[in-house]
């Protein structure tokens, strides 16, 4: 067999590219040429090769007759023409389908083997074969090298997908704990802050990130909440354990006795009908006539307290919460009055009749009956009957078993979910 050269024609060559060619001339086992293409197909970004090299790759490795790559016989050098590789590449540009080569070249998975004169041929002479072209060599030389690197892509990939999960659960549990501080605790000027990192957290996630980019998310977020868990729960003292515990030992009799109403108010409830609500208001009233008289007529003209009490919600919740009602407000919603407002207009909108809302408003509160109204405006499509809601809403107010936050708190979690 005559000389295989190891420089180029009319290019340069460096140091690194004659470190690759001598270690690809030592024999190594056959290896399957589509074996070796998937390997480095997977672990092409530790090489910096694009989906579009390992493209060229293949059409290239379609020239080799043989499925094995068998550097033992003969080299497996390939000598098609630049027309023949773009033809089979369906048509790509000379021009970039030399780009892509001289990538796998610099990547070192090609090795040129160009003539004299830079053709790609094959001769024979006295039975040996010479082939001058592209030599696919350290493909299997290197195949083990491939497949270290693409086990490490696979877990790298599977870790920032691990991550990404974390990072995205722990801030959909930093924006419901902030809407539940904001509940608790309105006062506190805190809550701003871990709503925004919240939000300009889920922003971020819509961008691809890097491991570290996700860690240093994690890290913030996870420090955010433990401060949340230390403001929503306070460590408790020693003398308010020993209370619990004292709690616990009770006697099995009462624990017997004792009736727990698992039927939640919802706020997705399917209201009673008016008949049944009036019958049940009144079979109560009979029922309670031992009752002092003042508390009976506080029924229909509640006390001042009543009258005067709000909802124990910011307004900067309801308002991003119960978005539906902004679209029919004249002005921004910046105080309780112009959420009244607003709420006066839309009430005869939803089919509401003027006893029914004086009614809510002489039960609830005026503050709060406009709280309501807007969280019913927000799930409006799945409300039959608006009227008899309204009006089986006020019946449990004036029981004292109902308030606007549930139904704000359920919306506001279905956003965040």
């Amino acid at each position: 067999m005559g000389y295989m050269p190891i420089t180029p024609f009319g290019r340069t060559v460096d140091a690194v590219l004659l470190q690759q060619q001598a270690a690809a001339t030592e024999p190594s086992p056959a290896v399957d040429k589509w074996d070796a293409l998937r390997a480095l197909a997977a672990a092409r970004k530790a090489y910096h090769l694009s989906d579009r090299d390992i493209t060229v790759l293949q059409a290239l490795l379609s020239f080799l007759p043989a499925k094995t790559l068998d550097t033992r016989t003969n080299p497996p050098v390939i000598h098609p023409s630049n027309r023949a590789i773009c033809e089979r590449l369906n048509g790509m540009p000379c021009s970039t389908m030399r780009r892509h080569v001289a990538r796998l070249v610099q990547a070192g998975v090609l090795i040129r083997r160009d003539s004299p004169n830079g053709k790609r041929y094959v001769r024979r002479y006295q039975g040996e074969r010479v082939a001058f072209g592209f030599d696919l060599t350290p493909l299997a030389s290197r195949y083990g090298e491939f497949c270290a690197a693409a086990e490490a892509e696979r877990e790298a990939q599977l870790e920032l997908k691990r991550l990404r999960e974390t990072v995205s659960l722990m801030r959909r549990d930093l924006a419901s704990l902030t809407l539940c501080g904001m509940a608790e605790q309105p006062d506190l000027p805190v809550w701003n802050q871990y709503d925004d990192l919240a939000q300009l957290t889920a922003r971020t996630l819509r961008r691809k990130l890097t491991l570290e980019q996700l860690r240093q998310l994690e890290i913030q977020l996870g420090e955010a909440l433990e401060q949340l868990k230390s403001l929503l729960c306070p460590p408790r003292s020693t003398t308010e354990t020993s209370v619990d515990a004292a709690d616990l030992n009770t006697n099995d009799a009462e624990n017997e006795q004792h009736y727990q109403n698992s039927k939640k108010d919802s706020f997705e409830s399917e209201p009673q009908p008016l008949e049944d609500i009036e019958a049940n208001q009144q079979t109560k009233i009979a029922e309670t006539t031992d009752r002092p008289k003042a508390l009976m007529a506080s029924i229909d003209r509640p006390s001042n307290a009543q009258k005067n009490h709000g909802p124990k919600l910011p307004l900067r919740l309801v308002a991003t919460t119960c978005t539906e009602l902004a679209t029919y407000a004249e002005t921004p919603l910046t105080s309780w009055p112009d959420l009244m407002r607003t709420a006066e207009t839309i009430r005869p909108m939803m089919g509401i009749s003027p006893p029914v809302w004086e009614q809510a408003k002489r039960s609830m509160g005026a503050t709060e009956a406009a709280v309501v109204l807007a969280a019913m405006l927000q799930r409006f499509s799945e409300i039959r009957s608006p009227n008899g809601y309204l009006r089986h809403l006020s019946a449990k107010a004036v029981e004292g078993q109902f308030t606007s936050a549930p139904m704000v708190m359920a919306l506001a979690r279905n956003e965040a979910a």
